[in-house]
């Protein structure tokens, strides 16, 4: 996949490529890295590359769940509260007994229902709004599929850019040379595709 979304032709397209653009940029930012350095929290927060890619594995299946439903709400969680609680502390944090691989053939999975409902699904369904979720608006029934397509964009680019400065901080590496790294580029006088350090 190429760093930049390739000519669209129409809105479905373009909400295809973008979103696959913004899901590419995680491979790009795990590129070499150890399962210990993915565990790492490196920067100022206490977010990991491996927990990131977690985060947004599920942020993506929650969403597309409710894609799938519409126009029907999509089936509520009936676990007690604390067990739902501690499953949403997980999905940030890379544990002792999960691999980066691991967590990546999830995350790819994950990917590709996610570009199948966006090229198979009325992108015009209401997609009913859950009124149980204190930041989800009181005042407005549905959004659409579109719209969650759209919110889909949004959650995956912020997390990248988390997922950036988080990789920054553990070896130096930033995304142009990463996807430089991972789509064999040749290097430039302005761009050398990274490589591991010396050791």
């Amino acid at each position: 996949m190429a760093a930049m979304p390739p000519p669209i032709a129409d809105e479905r397209a373009g909400l295809k490529e973008y979103v696959a653009a913004q899901q590419h940029a995680f491979r790009a930012i795990a590129f070499g890295l150890t399962d210990e350095q993915a565990r790492s929290a490196p920067s100022v927060s206490a977010l990991s590359i491996g927990g990131l890619i977690k985060h947004v594995t599920n942020c993506q299946r929650g969403w597309m769940e409710r894609v799938a439903a519409a126009p029907q709400l999509a089936a509520s969680d009936q676990r007690p509260m604390a067990e739902q609680a501690a499953d949403y502390g997980d999905e940030f944090v890379m544990r002792e007994d999960e691999t980066l691989a691991g967590i990546l053939e999830e995350f790819d999975k994950q990917n590709a229902e996610t570009i199948r409902l966006i090229e198979t699904a009325d992108l015009g369904a209401a997609v009913p709004i859950p009124q149980d979720v204190p930041w989800f608006p009181k005042d407005v029934p549905a959004w659409s599929v579109r719209w969650v397509i759209f919110h889909m964009i949004e959650e995956l680019a912020r997390h990248a850019g988390h997922g950036d400065i988080v990789r920054e901080s553990i070896d130096g590496a930033t995304l142009y040379e990463l996807l430089g790294a991972v789509e064999g580029w040749p290097e430039t006088d302005w761009l050398k595709p990274w490589t591991p350090a010396e050791v």
